[in-house]
């Protein structure tokens, strides 16, 4: 049996998977995260609701309608940045102009209203959520078994991070919603709507909320409790990689999410700090992130 730093080779490249598919999910998350307050300037403590909304979403469509995981994909992400989008115009919209901590209350409390919704009609137990039958089965790589669903899961949430990126970054639309939270005035002084940008901005960081709930219903049990247990680490993810940064979203979700993989095979009791560990180390030595502009 092939070794590496004496562990067998089978268990070091399946925890570097989980790592992958964490870090997946973290990359996704952090990357709404940072689209909104980059943007906005809000700290958007709803994102781990909206991320179990995209799963509930999925998981009624299919129970009650039929509806499968391939239309889900596309469907209960629009569901969810309509309904942020709907969120922002109506009531998030009238807080731009107070202290960034009302937003952030306002989007915790908006979180746990989600959440307890949810918990009163479907209660607190997991539900599961089958893979569709395109993705299911295993593929024998020679030194371990890659699961396809989990591979999928990696490549779809890289072509969603890489894709909004260059919408941010490299597109017109992307430049006037960068241009909208330099100097919104001048930018409206141009005929854009830029309460329409705004709105079109949490609606889609929520939709990359939605999206990754979807992909995570299969891999995970569908549950009221499974964005809370999650954002707290994102939040992490987007602090070390930079707030507002999204190439040090993308970049750091991966990382971080290879990181704790590889700490449960060579140090596991340390497997559920090591990003916290991580993150005071880069507040220490670079307090604006790796990524993140320097005040």
């Amino acid at each position: 049996m092939t070794m590496i730093f004496g562990i067998p080779i089978q268990a070091l490249m399946g925890q570097l998977l989980v790592g992958l598919i964490n870090g997946s999910f973290y990359a996704l998350l952090s990357l709404g995260l940072a689209v909104i307050f980059g943007l906005l300037r809000v700290i958007n403590f709803a994102h781990g609701a909206q991320y179990m909304m995209g799963a509930f979403v999925a998981l009624l469509l299919l129970t009650q309608t039929g509806i499968g995981y391939w239309p889900a994909l596309l469907i209960a992400p629009l569901i969810v940045g309509l309904f942020g989008a709907l969120i922002e115009r109506t009531m998030l919209s009238r807080l731009y102009k107070l202290d960034h901590l009302y937003g952030l209350l306002f989007t915790f409390g908006l979180a746990l209203t989600l959440e307890g919704t949810f918990r009163w009609f479907f209660g607190s137990s997991g539900q599961p959520y089958a893979p569709p039958a395109a993705l299911t089965g295993a593929v024998n790589l020679g030194f371990m078994f890659l699961p396809i669903y989990r591979g999928w899961v990696v490549v779809a949430s890289l072509a969603v991070c890489i894709g909004v990126w260059l919408l941010i970054e490299k597109t017109k639309l992307g430049s006037y919603l960068r241009a909208a939270t330099e100097n919104p005035t001048l930018v409206q002084s141009f005929g854009i709507n830029v309460p329409l940008l705004l709105t079109f901005t949490y609606g889609l960081g929520a939709a990359l909320a939605g999206f990754a709930g979807v992909l995570a219903a299969p891999v995970y049990q569908v549950s009221p409790l499974m964005g809370s247990n999650l954002i707290i680490v994102v939040f992490a993810v987007v602090v070390v990689g930079g707030m507002g940064s999204i190439l040090g979203a993308i970049v750091t979700g991966y990382m971080l999410g290879i990181a704790e993989g590889l700490t449960k095979v060579f140090y596991p009791e340390a497997s559920n700090i090591v990003i916290f560990v991580i993150m005071a180390i880069v507040l220490i030595l670079r307090p604006a992130g790796l990524f993140g502009k320097d005040a």
